[in-house]
């Protein structure tokens, strides 16, 4: 790994404080119109960065709904004469279901060491170029080891994609953007699930292979549009910071920042490097996997983790994009896909709702509890229902429940899941607490995927709705974790987080606590930074 660059000695702490407080007082009172104002072209490019997990929110509900389309299941399944149908067996839905998630594990892992290396453009390109090959596999696939091979193959980019997003915008962008710009990504993985459920809609009639193959092509799409923008995107100011590349961090920043800014580029430039230097001398913040696990770092990591992994104990596997679980309580094909299509639109219109109308207002631990404990009512609901099956509406209203849970969702837990993790980690190791958590949520999905083709198909143990009391145990189990371990990181600057976890302050005293960082800048240092 390269070694990290030392600024030249030129300023004295002081005058770099003071400029590094006006940044941090202006990004407390800048609103987010001002903001917006102010950093037109780092919107731009966070949203393009981030427009690369549209091809993993595709993928995620492709293969699974595929399981309940005709071709498909003909093509790769086997006849079960008591059911009068083509399925494939629990063992293989949980093995195709879960190769691109593998494969996103470990390139996410690899996207961690590679950005600290090389910077996030260079690896996002690569990975682009690198996913357009890999495509080729699942596209002319002819039996299912070839299709296994080609979902873990197109899975290591997509790992790439999920881990960068969030991790660009929160570095790119003011407090004030912060969880709109890194919940974008989620947007992006919603406008991915939408495409793929109007596209499996649109082709499902289609009496003949393309009915699926059509779906995987679509694929190619997205590097073609994104690899010619993204070439000129600017790589992330925090990131050469963290070399000691300051004259390229300044020229990175008056790429972002609009000249009405309500701050100067040198006084958004000296709050990075005040930032940078009080993490690597006085919390001595390493830039290592391990360091991850140690110190303070360490609950900051659990916190990346688990709210990331709530994602999926909140029922995320079960209750979203549930067509298998349609198809398995009675309701026809065209409902089914139709359905689909209207729970992705459920979901669009969460995020949408939950920025106008929620994180202005609320806190993201306000948020995230609510959430998770509504979604688990709603899962409990659904499994008290199954009593009564006999009923032909019960599977209709299990349905829709799973479309309510869907909107609460991505009201809630689908927004700060991906939020969290980019701002609770410390600035010198963002980039591998946003690859943890993630990996920590592929780790939790593997599972949930197992497990939940065999609660729901007909030749495992076919618990169908009764699968809601396993997840909405998951979910009430994970708002109690949330209530006693989850801090408020709403209006808060990075520096901000620093002091506060260093303190070991409560989570559930986070949002009342008064720190003033620049307090803690000792006049008698003789510590100097340059910045020009």
């Amino acid at each position: 790994m390269e070694t990290e660059k030392s600024p030249v000695p030129n300023v004295i702490v002081d005058e770099l404080a003071q400029q590094a407080k006006l940044a941090n007082d202006v990004e407390h009172q800048s609103t987010v119109w001002q903001a917006i104002k102010g950093n037109f072209w780092a919107i731009f490019w966070s949203l393009m960065v981030s427009m690369c997990v549209v091809m993993e929110g595709y993928d995620t509900i492709l293969l699974g709904n595929f399981y309940a389309y005709p071709q498909f299941a003909k093509k790769f399944g086997t006849f079960i004469p008591s059911d009068n149908s083509y399925q494939l067996t629990a063992a293989w839905q949980a093995g195709l279901s879960n190769g691109s998630g593998v494969g996103a594990f470990f390139g996410a892992i690899m996207n961690g060491a590679l950005v600290d290396r090389f910077g996030q453009k260079p690896v996002l390109l690569s990975s682009l170029v690198s996913l357009s090959g890999f495509l080729f596999i699942v596209f002319f696939a002819t039996n299912k080891p070839t299709l296994l091979v080609g979902e873990i193959l197109c899975g290591f980019p997509w790992g790439v994609f999920a881990t960068t997003g969030p991790a660009y915008a929160s570095e790119v962008l003011p407090m004030a953007l912060r969880p709109y710009l890194t919940s974008w990504t989620n947007m992006c993985f919603i406008i991915g699930q939408l495409i793929a459920a109007g596209v499996l809609a649109g082709l499902v009639g289609v009496d003949s292979e393309w009915s699926y193959r059509v779906p995987f092509a679509l694929q190619w799409v997205w590097p073609a549009f994104l690899i010619p923008i993204l070439f000129f995107a600017p790589e992330s100011p925090w990131h050469l910071v963290r070399k000691g590349r300051l004259d390229d961090a300044r020229k990175s920043l008056e790429r972002l920042q609009n000249p009405r800014a309500t701050v100067s580029v040198d006084a958004t430039l000296a709050l990075m490097v005040l930032t940078n230097k009080d993490e690597q001398e006085e919390l001595q913040v390493e830039t290592s996997y391990w360091q991850l696990f140690r110190g303070v770092d360490r609950r900051r990591t659990e916190i990346a983790c688990i709210s990331f992994a709530g994602q999926i104990t909140s029922g995320l596997v079960f209750a979203y994009n549930s067509v298998y679980f349609f198809q398995q309580v009675g309701l026809s094909t065209k409902q089914t896909y139709d359905l689909n299509v209207g729970g992705n639109a459920l979901a669009l219109l969460g995020t949408i709702v939950s920025w106008v109308a929620v994180m202005p207002y609320l806190g993201r631990r306000t948020i995230y509890l609510w959430g998770m404990l509504t979604m688990s009512i709603i899962l409990y609901i659904i499994g008290i229902l199954n009593v009564w099956t006999t009923h032909s509406s019960v599977g209709l209203a299990q349905a829709v429940l799973t479309l309510i849970w869907t909107f609460v969702f991505q009201l809630s837990v689908g927004q700060l899941g991906w939020s969290l993790p980019a701002e609770v980690g410390s600035t010198r190791l963002r980039q591998k607490t946003v690859v943890v958590a993630r990996d920590t949520y592929y780790i939790t999905s593997v599972i949930s995927s197992v497990l939940n083709p065999y609660l729901l198909n007909p030749t495992a143990w076919n618990v169908k709705g009764y699968t809601g009391f396993v997840y909405g145990t998951t979910s009430l189990l994970t708002f109690i974790w949330a209530f006693f371990r989850l801090p408020e990181t709403r209006n808060r600057t990075f520096e901000e987080l620093n002091q506060l976890f260093s303190k070991k302050i409560p989570a559930r005293h986070f949002q009342e606590y008064e720190v003033n960082v620049f307090e803690t800048e000792s006049s008698d240092k003789q510590t100097v930074l340059h910045i020009g």
